[in-house]
């Protein structure tokens, strides 16, 4: 079973870590959630990372970011990408033992990592020997089109901006399940690609349910506004993994390419038929990426990485 506890950051959230795995694992792997999500969305890599023969070699880190499952709400102007970056710094100097990190990110997830790399670049280098980055983008809505014409997605995009501005004030509220429910059709739409198990569908709608209507609305902004292939063009030394699929209507494929494009050595996963949820929808192809990163993190010579501080 994981042990499960909170993390306190300097404005007063808290946030629900759980960690799995031995304290003196030589590697520690931290996943982080998309938008609207939790940490439950991790749930088939944490059972590959954690059997054998990988069980004794990593400790797996989740955690619900801030307004997101069972952390926290925050005031209105901490709902940004960059937060999340401080965030994270603050996270590995909390659970993650002296050693090699392996950043996971899903979405914004994904750039939260960005973000951690652009605002601590010291603390970053210290402390990450790994990245994969699954179903994001380090250029904001640039490719968002929905899978619709040019024409209709910015409809539906100048809809969606309006939408997140009236939520982002609504601040602890969350959405009414059976609202939820009734959407359940087009979260599927939305989220998945052409196979969905009905599990999954009911996990997201659990994770959406537990999300504050402040975080729903209030992160929307900074996530398509944000550009960091730069930032990741510092990074290519680094073991990497990227994946897509190709149905994906949210960060579809020329978003997983960018990347692979800024970080020359990365491993580039297309997976047909599949959606924004890969962790869901391809657990094996997902799990495969992760577990070869982490061989390579494990096969890499030990730097002498210790807990850095924040500074940059």
């Amino acid at each position: 079973m994981p042990e499960r506890f909170e993390v306190g950051l300097p404005d007063g959230v808290r946030l629900n870590v759980e960690v799995t795995g031995p304290t003196d694992a030589p590697v520690t792997a931290i996943l982080l959630h998309g938008w609207t999500l939790d940490g439950r969305a991790w749930h088939r890599q944490v059972d590959a990372l954690t059997a054998a023969p990988l069980g004794g070699a990593v400790r797996v880190v989740t955690y619900d970011a801030r307004g997101h499952g069972r952390s926290s709400c925050m005031a209105l102007p901490t709902a940004t990408v960059a937060q999340l970056g401080d965030d994270l710094a603050a996270v590995i100097d909390a659970v993650a033992p002296p050693g090699p990190v392996l950043l996971v990110g899903h979405s914004m997830g994904g750039m939260t990592i960005m973000e951690y790399a652009h605002r601590h670049p010291t603390h970053f280098a210290a402390r990450t020997a790994g990245l994969v980055f699954v179903s994001t983008t380090a250029e904001g809505h640039t490719h968002t089109v929905y899978g619709l014409s040019p024409r209709i997605a910015r409809l539906i995009r100048l809809a969606e901006t309006t939408g997140a501005g009236v939520l982002a004030r609504c601040g602890s509220w969350r959405a009414p399940r059976a609202l939820l429910n009734a959407l359940q059709p087009s979260i599927r739409w939305m989220l998945f690609g052409d196979r969905c198990e009905p599990s999954d569908i009911r996990l997201v709608t659990s994770a959406v349910a537990r999300a504050s209507l402040r975080s729903i609305g209030g992160f929307r902004a900074s996530i398509g506004t944000q550009h960091r292939l730069d930032t990741l063009a510092a990074l290519a030394h680094l073991p990497a993994a990227a994946l897509v699929g190709d149905r994906d209507r949210l960060t579809p494929p020329p978003c997983a390419e960018s990347i692979a494009a800024a970080l020359p050595a990365t491993e580039l996963t297309v997976c047909p038929g599949a959606g924004h949820m890969l962790m869901m929808e391809r657990p094996d192809e997902v799990n495969a990426a992760l577990t070869g990163v982490l061989r390579r993190v494990l096969a890499a010579p030990q730097r002498g990485v210790t807990p850095a501080g924040t500074g940059a």
